[in-house]
């Protein structure tokens, strides 16, 4: 016999499978010595009292042994001779759009600019040993995009156009644990993430694909509004319709689609800092205990929202026993961002803080570059891109399309100075940049290239500075505890979404101007996270199948 329950029970018995058949007897009516095993389906935490509950879905079996498969296989055929399609970009929504294309009888080309997963992780070691960012092999550039070193979470509310589940039951089928399955936050870890891309890729290659490590997209191939394919910074030449997946800092790729007039518009973003408390500070916030978690609660995490001055401001990306790490993908920047391993160990927590932007708030603040070098140097690339373009065109491109990314491109900078003009970041105790006063020194930090003292506070656009001050305080009302001085406010948190879409057609996926080309994931402006980004993979996949019929 096998049967289902909703339970409602205290972490301890939660944890132990043992206990748990204990709880099934004597709740449930069941014969202890007849429960062969169980098996966890659902797993969230309510942490909303003080007396901290699990709940769980459950499967028992009752004098018998589990045959079920704790996930579902997709069957991948050998695709050698088929139609080729050309996925740019490795990260998830490229590796998900290759997969799917197997799936349907197609043969991916896979072209990633970055190396592969494993040999971009000295690349980002690095970073912080000399201070110097590769800007093709980073945090951001690389098999696997910003998610394979930038924690692994999978959470998502995108359930709209895909199936979650079938995202989750690939990445089980590639070596990650099948816990993702049961967890409401499901997690795979960076030290685990890796592994699990690799996988991804020989399958792949095994059906028939291909993937081209450190070859850079530099051109589309259109003719007549037809896309036709790729050309390669090798000199190399890809045919086929294209899936163009390129993650959200691909800059040179927006630029060169704004130079040669392929619609494309500034996106709404979201730009702040990363804060970081000690993880005891944040499990004794959110678990209401002075001892913390405990020995069968995981490190906890939070989730802040509130509306100021018209604009959302929210935490971003939270890493509970995480690492805040140099996210940047050039020179003269830094850019942060916040990883944990799977077991969330470390002795902080971090998360984004962010504030909500839209393209429009840049006009009505007056923002604009103060470096005029800066200045120059944008009209300058979509020049070197297209040079007949006038002097009129370029300066509109900047002032339209590419604004928001100039934005970004500003405080990165900015952040860059501020931090002695190499990888270590300017902060700020999270009290004294509410209370507007430089921090005489800094505490403990997880972020490894190192930290310097900077008036956040005052070098910040005002209209985010305000915001986040006001967030801060908010936030630790109903979160008492949490605006402290142990805890610091690290910059700049800028690459939370793309800030450019570019236009797609919603029913064919196809751009609204090119036949063939498939813009996808978060790069094109249409998802947020792996999985979201995964979920457009497929999608595009599916666009693609149409097409060729």
């Amino acid at each position: 016999m096998i049967q289902e329950y909703q339970l409602r029970v205290l972490p301890e018995i939660a944890a132990d499978e043992q206990q748990l058949k204990t709880y099934l007897s004597q709740e449930k009516g069941l014969n202890l010595e007849e429960i062969t095993a169980t098996r966890i389906l659902k797993r969230s935490i309510d942490a909303r009292q003080r007396t901290i509950f699990v709940n769980l879905k459950v499967r028992a079996y009752v004098n018998e042994k589990p045959t079920d498969e704790e996930f579902q296989q997709t069957i991948y055929n050998n695709v050698e001779g088929k139609p080729q399609v050309i996925v740019v970009g490795a990260g998830p929504g490229g590796l998900f759009a290759a997969l799917h294309l197997i799936e349907l009888g197609l043969r991916p080309i896979i072209v990633e600019r970055g190396k592969d997963v494993h040999e971009r992780k000295k690349d980002i070691a690095l970073i912080s040993k000399t201070q110097t960012v590769n800007p093709e092999s980073n945090y951001c550039f690389g098999e696997g995009g910003a998610g394979a070193y930038s924690d692994g979470k999978l959470y998502t509310r995108s359930k709209k156009h895909g199936n979650v589940e079938k995202i989750l039951n690939i990445f089980c089928q590639h070596g990650a644990s099948t816990a993702i399955m049961a967890d409401a936050h499901p997690h795979i870890g960076t030290d685990k993430l890796p592994q699990v891309i690799e996988n991804m890729r020989h399958t792949i290659i095994g059906c028939g694909g291909e993937v081209h490590f450190e070859t850079r997209m530099t051109s589309l191939i259109i003719e007549k509004d037809d896309i036709k394919g790729i050309e390669t910074d090798k000199n190399e030449t890809f045919l086929g319709p294209v899936i163009l997946a390129t993650g959200h800092s691909a800059r040179d790729v927006y630029r060169w689609l704004a130079a040669n007039h392929i619609a494309i518009e500034a996106k709404g973003t979201a730009v702040g800092v990363r804060m970081e408390h000690p993880s005891q500070t944040i499990d004794r916030i959110q678990y209401h205990n002075k001892n913390g978690r405990g020995k069968f609660l995981p490190a906890a995490e939070y989730s802040f929202a509130a509306q100021v001055e018209g604009r959302g401001v929210y935490s971003f990306c939270m890493c509970p026993g995480g690492f805040v790490v140099p996210a940047a993908s050039g020179a003269e920047e830094i850019v942060v961002n916040g990883m944990s391993p799977s077991n969330r160990g470390s002795k902080w927590s971090n998360s984004g803080m962010v504030v909500e932007l839209h393209p429009e708030d840049l006009e009505q603040e007056n923002w604009k570059i103060e470096d005029d070098t800066l200045a120059e140097k944008q009209n300058e690339l979509l020049l070197a891109i297209n040079p007949t373009l006038s002097t009129e065109e370029c300066e509109d491109i900047n002032k339209k399309q590419l604004s928001v990314l100039h934005f970004q491109e500003e405080l990165e900078h900015q952040c860059w100075i501020q931090g002695g003009m190499k990888q270590t970041a300017p902060a700020q105790r999270m009290v004294d940049f509410t209370t507007k006063k430089l921090s005489s020194n800094l505490p403990d930090s997880s972020y490894s290239p190192g930290l310097v003292s900077s008036p956040l506070h005052f070098w910040l656009p005002e209209f985010i500075s305000s915001r986040l001050t006001e967030g801060f305080k908010l936030f630790a009302h109903s979160s008492r505890g949490l605006l402290i001085n142990e805890a610091v406010v690290i910059g700049v948190e800028t690459r939370t979404s793309s800030p450019i879409r570019i236009i797609r057609d919603k029913e064919t996926l196809q751009h609204i101007g090119i036949r063939g080309l498939f813009p996808c994931g978060e790069g094109a402006g249409y998802a947020g996270g792996i999985v979201s980004a995964a979920i457009d993979g497929e999608r595009c996949a599916e666009a693609v199948k149409t097409y060729f019929m």
